[in-house]
């Protein structure tokens, strides 16, 4: 059962900005991600924020989830200290 995943237009950006060595850590994990939306280390977001967000070393990736339609939205690719802001 594989989920696919779509990208919001700025988290795109953020990916295609990220290093070659970040982008493919974070490739990898969003490989992961198709597989098992919820592995182990996700975090479901509080405090106003929606979704969930997997760390990535220094890196979170923040996403939604439609389990009816197996879609993963990842709506931002961004460092630790700007991804909560």
């Amino acid at each position: 059962m594989s989920y696919r995943v779509d990208f919001t237009a700025s988290a795109a950006r953020e990916f295609e900005r990220l290093t070659h060595v970040v982008r493919d850590r974070v490739s990898r994990k969003i490989a992961v991600l198709r597989e098992n939306p919820f592995p182990a280390g996700v975090l479901k977001l509080s405090g106003g924020y929606e979704g969930h967000r997997v760390r990535v070393g220094d890196w979170r990736i923040l996403y939604t989830v439609d389990a009816g339609a197996q879609v993963i939205t990842v709506y931002a690719v961004k460092h630790r200290g700007e991804a909560y802001r």
